[in-house]
C-alpha cells in the first residue's frame, strides 16, 4: 500500500469520525425514510400513479415548464422557509444552551400579532414593526426562563400553557376592526393599509420572475443563521449559556450568572420566533385568521432543527427541504389522492427527524470500531 492510498484511507476515516457527516448522513437516512414510508402509503391509496406522484412531491416548483413560472415559485418556496428555518433556530439555540424551547410555536403567535398590529393599526414602517415583535417575542420567551431560574419550573410545562395564552391574546388582539376583515375573520391585506411596513424587495423579487414576496427576509435569515453559529461556538458568551445549560450549579460555582444566562437563552430564542413571525407575515403573504390551534410552524420548527443535526446552516438545508416537499405534495393529481395526502407525507417526514440522533448514535458506534490508520491518527 502506497503513501498516497494510507492518506486517503486516513482521510476518509476522519470524515466518517466526524460530527458534520454523521449528522448530515443520519438526517439523509431520515429523509429517505420519510419518502419512502410516504411513497409506500401512496401506492397503498393508487399503486398506478404512485411513482408520478411522488416525483411530483419531490419536483415541487420543478413541476412547471416555462422557466419564470419555476423561478416564481422557487421563490415562493424560499419565502416559506424563512420562518421555519428561524424557528429552527429558536429551537436548536435554546437546546445548545441546555434548554427544550417547545413553546416556539406561543412566541411565533407574538410575533405574528405585534408585527400585524404595529402595520395596520399604528401604520409603522418596517423596521419599528419587526423590532417591536420581536421584542414582544423576546420578552414572552423570558417568562418561562424566570420561572425556570427562579422556581424551577420545568421549562416545557410553562412554555405549553404560554403556547395557548399567547395564542388567545393574539386572537383577540386581532379582533379589532380596524385591523381585521370580521366579515372574512382574518387580517387585511398591509398593502391596502400601510405599504411602508411592508419588507423592502430591494430588488430581489426581479430575480425570481417580479415574486412580490421574495424580500431581504431571505438573505437576512442565513446571516441571523451565521451569527447563531459563531456566537454559540467562538465567544465567551455563548460558552457561558452551553455551561449553564449542561449544570448551571458547577456554572454558578465557576462565577457564572446561572440565573441570568437561563432568562437570557430563553429570551434570545423567543426574539428569534419574533423574528420568523414578522420575516413571513410583513410579506404579506398571507392574512391571519382567527384559529383554535397553535400555528403548526413552532412544531415543525423542532423537527427542522434536529434534522439539520443542530447546527444553524444545517437547519437552513433542512428548513428548505421540508418547505420543498410540503409546497411539492399540493402538486398531485387530485383525481388519485385526498387533498390532505400531501399534509400525510409532510407529516412522516417531519416525524422521522425525531430519529436523527437516533442514527447518529448507531452510526458513532459502527464508525468508533474502525481500527484508525497511523495518518487518520495523525490528523487528529
Amino acid at each position: 500500500m502506497n503513501v498516497k492510498t494510507i492518506e486517503i484511507k486516513g482521510c476518509a476515516q476522519r470524515i466518517l469520525r466526524s460530527e458534520p457527516f454523521k449528522a448530515i448522513f443520519s438526517a439523509v437516512v431520515c429523509a429517505v425514510i420519510g419518502i419512502a414510508v410516504g411513497f409506500l402509503i401512496l401506492c397503498a391509496i393508487n399503486a398506478e400513479n404512485a411513482p408520478k406522484a411522488m416525483g411530483t412531491i419531490l419536483k415541487n416548483f420543478m413541476y412547471y415548464k416555462k422557466t419564470n413560472m419555476k423561478l416564481y415559485y422557487f421563490g415562493m418556496t424560499l419565502v416559506k422557509s424563512v420562518p421555519l428555518v428561524l424557528c429552527a433556530l429558536s429551537v436548536l439555540f435554546a437546546y445548545k444552551s441546555g434548554l427544550f424551547n417547545i413553546g416556539i410555536g406561543g412566541q411565533y403567535c407574538i410575533g405574528i400579532g405585534v408585527s400585524l398590529w404595529c402595520a395596520l393599526q399604528w401604520n409603522l414602517p418596517c423596521v419599528a414593526c419587526v423590532l417591536i415583535a420581536v421584542l414582544a417575542s423576546a420578552a414572552w420567551g423570558a417568562i418561562a426562563g424566570l420561572f425556570k431560574a427562579f422556581f424551577n419550573v420545568n421549562e416545557v410545562i410553562a412554555c405549553i400553557m404560554l403556547n395557548w395564552i399567547g395564542l388567545y391574546l393574539v386572537n383577540i388582539l386581532m379582533q379589532h376592526e380596524s385591523v381585521m376583515n370580521i366579515s372574512k375573520s382574518e387580517t387585511f391585506a398591509i398593502v391596502s393599509k400601510s405599504p411602508s411596513s411592508l419588507l423592502p424587495t430591494l430588488g430581489l423579487d426581479r430575480l425570481f420572475a417580479g415574486n412580490q414576496y421574495v424580500t431581504i427576509a431571505i438573505p437576512l435569515t442565513i446571516i441571523v443563521a451565521v451569527i447563531i453559529m459563531i456566537v454559540l461556538d467562538k465567544t465567551t458568551f455563548g460558552y457561558e449559556l452551553k455551561a449553564t445549560g449542561l449544570n448551571k450549579n458547577a456554572a454558578k460555582y465557576a462565577g457564572m450568572r446561572d440565573r441570568l444566562n437561563i432568562i437570557v437563552t430563553m429570551a434570545l430564542a423567543g426574539a428569534l420566533g419574533g423574528l420568523a413571525a414578522s420575516f413571513f407575515y410583513l410579506t404579506d403573504i398571507q392574512p391571519w385568521k382567527t384559529s383554535s390551534s397553535v400555528p403548526g410552524m413552532g412544531f415543525s420548527g423542532i423537527a427542522v432543527a434536529f434534522l439539520g443535526g443542530l447546527n444553524p446552516i444545517g437547519a437552513i438545508f433542512a428548513g428548505f427541504f421540508i418547505e420543498h416537499i410540503t409546497l411539492g405534495g399540493s402538486y398531485i393529481d387530485m383525481r388519485y389522492y385526498n387533498p390532505q395526502i400531501a399534509d400525510l407525507i409532510s407529516s412522516i417526514i417531519i416525524y422521522m427527524c425525531a430519529f436523527v440522533l437516533f442514527f447518529k448514535h448507531i452510526l458513532s458506534k459502527v464508525t468508533d470500531k474502525i481500527p484508525l490508520s497511523k495518518s487518520a491518527k495523525g490528523g487528529e
